[in-house]
């Protein structure tokens, strides 16, 4: 699975990991925080990678959420990297300060998922399987599933196994 660059609506690969977050989000049926902007790339790894214009991403989401009303809950999810390049007006870092609004710096997808789910993500074990309750356990089940299905709606003889259908032939 890639995200491209489209430079159109959802511009560049700086909306990447909101994509996937979306994705997990569905899959695992946990709802997401919806008063959290996020920005940031991801590689194959699930690593949140920089991107540019983060002081302005941050500046312009809070001026929609102090024109709607600052709730305490609101704020910017970035990648870690990008800490080092904010230079944010002295209003916008007043009202950090206060809690009023956040910015929350992370390295990787899972830990972006604790942030706009309020989960744990979840590590696998030696097998491989996520703790239950963990939004990483719900998204293995529901791809399970999902696999499941897709077997049985298979053609009588055929797996949905492409390895498995070569031997078949």
């Amino acid at each position: 699975m890639t995200f491209e660059q489209t430079y159109s609506e959802v511009e560049g690969d700086s909306a990447s990991s909101t994509e996937l977050y979306a994705l997990l989000s569905e899959l695992s049926g946990v709802p997401i925080e919806q008063s959290i902007a996020v920005t940031g790339s991801v590689n194959q790894k699930g690593e949140i990678q920089p991107i540019g214009g983060v002081n302005e991403k941050i500046e312009g989401y809070f001026a929609v959420c102090k024109a709607l009303g600052l709730t305490g809950r609101q704020g910017v999810m970035i990648p870690v990297q990008n800490v080092a390049n904010l230079m944010l007006r002295p209003d916008v870092v007043d009202v950090v300060r206060q809690g009023k609004f956040h910015i929350w710096a992370v390295r990787t997808i899972d830990e972006g998922l604790e942030v706009l789910t309020g989960l744990p993500a979840g590590e696998p074990d030696a097998d491989g399987q996520y703790p239950d309750g963990t939004v990483n356990s719900l998204v293995g089940r529901r791809l399970s599933e999902l696999a499941e299905r897709l077997r049985r709606f298979a053609p009588a003889g055929r797996s949905g196994d492409s390895k498995n259908d070569e031997k078949d032939k």
